[in-house]
């Protein structure tokens, strides 16, 4: 089976890529199912040296408006998507959510039609219900911080349930990886390598 790992952080050397990387080891290393055939893969998607441009446009809305095609660095979006059986998301917090970057990610790749359709009945037809998500959350605060304010609340309301719940993506996994954490950092590289491994461990 085959991951799609996404991570947005503008540092190569920092700890949110050697989460994403530990997560990807985790996933090769994860045995497959008796009778199964090769490996698991993996696909690493740095949004930041790849360039992305997270900036909506015209084109992104004459897609959304079903005047355009998608311009064509989201059909590759779209296409990466397509080919893996689970999307793992590693980031930072900023501002109790997602980096602009990886949230232009989202604004701009999972469009009607393809994450969702709006029917003229009113209804959502939820178009992503195959796809297993991971969210890995990357902070600077501590637990009870996060538990005080509700952030982890609401980060789960606006992120698992208004994106992927939105679009049918079943979230398998919604972690916090804290400063606070005994072990920091290297704790969370054991975490993030479980994580992997956690990826297609119960899938058939």
């Amino acid at each position: 089976m085959h991951a799609l790992v996404v991570v947005a952080h503008p540092d190569s050397q920092s700890l949110t890529h050697a989460i994403a990387s530990h997560v990807a080891e985790g996933i090769i290393a994860t045995p497959l199912q008796p009778h199964a055939l090769g490996a698991h893969t993996v696909e690493i998607a740095d949004l930041a040296s790849e360039g992305f441009d997270p900036r909506f446009s015209a084109a992104d809305l004459a897609l959304f408006q079903k005047t355009q095609t998608a311009p064509a660095d989201i059909a590759a979006e779209h296409a990466r998507v397509d080919r893996a059986d689970a999307l793992v998301l590693v980031y930072p917090i900023y501002w109790w959510s997602f980096p602009a970057l990886l949230k232009g990610w989202i604004d701009r790749v999972f469009t009607q039609g393809w994450a969702y359709e709006d029917g003229e009945d009113g209804k959502v037809k939820k178009k992503l219900q195959r796809m297993r998500v991971h969210l890995v959350a990357v902070g600077g605060t501590d637990q009870r911080t996060m538990a005080r304010h509700g952030y982890f609340g609401a980060m789960k309301t606006q992120i698992d349930h208004g994106i992927f719940g939105y679009c049918g993506a079943q979230v398998v996994t919604s972690e916090l990886l804290l400063a606070s954490d005994t072990g920091y950092p290297e704790a969370h590289l054991d975490t993030a390598r479980a994580i992997g491994q956690r990826v297609f461990a119960s899938v058939p």
